[in-house]
């Protein structure tokens, strides 16, 4: 199935929440009060710094988010494109439409176009990362380090409360040219992960809520990127 953007969708991308600021949280809040209203919700990947399924004790940092999307997702159209942040989260968001590493790039329509859309991290990365990306989300793996699981998350958290995320990716644009050569078939291309907020041919890098505290919109088929 081939799902259509529709007008006033919002994509939100790497808001690492809840340790680079409290936006999403906010969002999330006015979405379920009804003072921002959208037919569509598009979660573009680490909107969480840390959250991953088959684990209680994560989900504890970040619990009223987790329970307003929840709710959000029963009442609206809701795509959660997992990140290097957020993943193995069918088990939490059971009724959204959650893409993982090994699906994605998913297509959409917008008007008569085609719309390949990502988290970011799929292309260009190297084999390493992959084989990283792998390890991370195997069940297996997750359910072995059970035992040990506040430790490991106790570290990762408090690392990630102090890590710098915003900054200017040099040589953007090569990135970006290398990238696109395996989306020749897309007439436009979205993704997040770089938190650099520019559009750059058919290539349009989201804004990264935590660094420039921006969404994007879709208005009169067009994507806007704008503050909510």
């Amino acid at each position: 199935m081939i799902y259509e953007i529709k007008e006033n969708t919002i994509f939100i991308a790497d808001s690492h929440y809840p340790h680079h600021g409290d936006a999403f949280l906010k969002i999330l809040q006015r979405l379920e009060g009804g003072e921002i209203q959208t037919p569509q919700l598009f979660l573009m990947g680490d909107n969480f710094d840390l959250l991953f399924g088959h684990n209680d004790y994560i989900q504890t940092f970040s619990a009223e988010a987790i329970a307003i999307l929840q709710r959000l997702s029963q009442k609206i159209e809701v795509h959660y494109f997992e990140g290097n942040h957020d993943f193995c989260l069918k088990d939490i968001f059971t009724n959204m439409n959650v893409y993982d590493r090994d699906v994605q790039p998913m297509m959409f329509k917008l008007d008569d176009r085609k719309v390949a859309i990502s988290h970011g991290d799929k292309y260009v990365t190297g084999l390493g990362y992959d084989l990283y990306c792998r390890i991370l989300r195997n069940k297996t793996m997750l359910t072995l380090l059970k035992p040990f699981e506040k430790a490991i998350i106790d570290d990762r958290i408090k690392k990630l409360s102090k890590k710098e995320i915003c900054h200017n990716f040099k040589n953007f644009e090569k990135r970006v040219e290398e990238i696109l050569k395996h989306y020749e078939d897309a007439d436009l291309v979205i993704e997040g992960h770089f938190h650099q907020s520019r559009i750059i041919g058919k290539y349009i890098s989201l804004p990264s809520l935590a660094c420039q505290g921006m969404v994007a919109v879709i208005q009169e088929g067009k994507m806007v990127f704008k503050t909510l």
